[in-house]
């Protein structure tokens, strides 16, 4: 939903109804993620997407439908299914997506939702985005907690301070997913959505190459930073791509830097007098990766000097040198396509083979390198074109 907010936001302030599909589970090997969304205007405009195609066509009229007045729907799409085969969903995994009306004179909380999600993590703070799949509520109501409080309502007080404690714990994890909530006679199975801040890139050096990667840190969905001690090259006419620039001896900037665990580290100085003390200090740090730019030579020379530096084994053993996958490219562009092709591996934990000698699943869960366990059960689907019913989710 994150990436259709803008779009979402103009419709609700227009005032007219629409139809929103979200995906509230996956099982198996799936091509997008909980959370992917899709929703259709009120004049058959369409912006999202649940499945990079197979299904979307089988979404896009539920979600018009459901613009019109229909459902709300849960659907699920998988290969085993006839429906959804046809439907195209061939890649071996199930969809499970819940498609509902907006109507923004009813639900004006929207609005304020919908503003945090364009800029999550900013002044309104991270966001967690409730919303029922089936129970005692209505499948479709929904809440959203953040450090503003609760707005929105699954129709039930006592549930509501339930699933709001539920969603803070998954927000505080940075969890997506689907839970069961009770409090007293009443309970829902709901699919919670963490919205949290975009993770930062920190770029060091103010070289071609920090040109090339921070606009692909930014197409990646990177809060990226450019910085280097040098005013001539350190210039946000330069980097256009980056949110910030900062003029700054590399290690003192990063000695007072906002970092968490999914933090990337791109050091692209290879000059001795930055690299040692700002690698010292990032390969202390428990964030998600710190890669360096050289040579081979330059590689070996960068670890006597930092070993000379107090640097132990271990922290050495973290040090992604010299940076990137290798694809055989040599370009500033390329060279940026190396460097997000690895950081991607990283976090997905995958191998960086070629897919044609990979084994497994093609898509999996972040940091996931092996098949997944048999995941629960989903709840019962409910035939698309009949509105779901209710029920004990437990």
């Amino acid at each position: 939903m994150l990436g259709i907010a803008p779009v979402l936001r103009r419709w609700h302030a227009a005032g007219a109804p629409f139809g929103l599909a979200t995906v509230v589970g996956v099982r198996g090997s799936a091509p997008r993620q909980p959370g992917a969304a899709l929703a259709v205007g009120p004049g058959g405009e369409v912006a999202g997407s649940v499945s990079g195609g197979c299904v979307e066509a089988e979404v896009y009229e539920l979600a018009r439908r459901a613009a019109l007045g229909d459902g709300p729907f849960l659907a699920e799409y998988g290969v085993g299914d006839e429906d959804a085969f046809a439907a195209g969903l061939t890649c071996g995994g199930t969809l499970q997506v819940l498609v509902r009306r907006v109507v923004p004179e009813r639900e004006p909380q929207w609005d304020a939702v919908l503003a945090a999600l364009e800029a999550p993590g900013g002044p309104g703070g991270p966001l967690a985005h409730v919303t029922c799949v089936g129970g005692t509520p209505e499948p479709g109501a929904w809440l959203a907690v953040g450090p503003a409080g609760v707005s929105g309502s699954l129709g039930d007080a006592a549930l509501d301070r339930a699933a709001a404690a539920e969603a803070s714990r998954m927000l505080e994890r940075g969890r997506t997913g689907q839970v069961r909530v009770r409090a007293g006679s009443a309970a829902a199975r709901v699919f919670v959505h963490s919205f949290l801040s975009r993770p930062r890139m920190l770029v060091f050096g103010a070289v071609e190459f920090a040109r090339a990667l921070a606009r692909m840190g930014r197409f990646l969905g990177y809060h990226v930073t450019v910085c280097d001690a040098r005013p001539a090259f350190t210039t946000p006419e330069r980097f256009p791509d980056a949110d910030e620039v900062v003029r700054e001896w590399p290690h003192r900037y990063l000695a007072g830097a906002a970092w968490d665990g999914r933090t990337v580290i791109c050091v692209l100085t290879h000059e001795e007098r930055f690299d040692v003390p700002l690698l010292r200090a990032a390969l202390r740090l428990p964030v998600a990766y710190v890669g360096a730019m050289g040579s081979r030579r330059t590689h070996e020379d960068r670890l006597r000097r930092l070993r000379e530096a107090g640097a132990g084994e271990e922290e050495l053993a973290r040090l992604r040198s010299p940076i990137g996958l290798d694809l055989g490219g040599s370009t500033p562009e390329e060279a940026a396509v190396s460097i997000a092709a690895e950081l991607i591996a990283v976090r997905h934990g995958g191998t960086g083979l070629p897919l044609r000698d990979a084994h497994g699943p093609i898509h999996r869960a972040s940091g996931t390198p092996a098949p997944p366990a048999a995941p629960t059960a989903f709840p019962e689907p409910v035939t698309a074109g009949a509105p779901p019913t209710g029920g004990d989710p437990s």
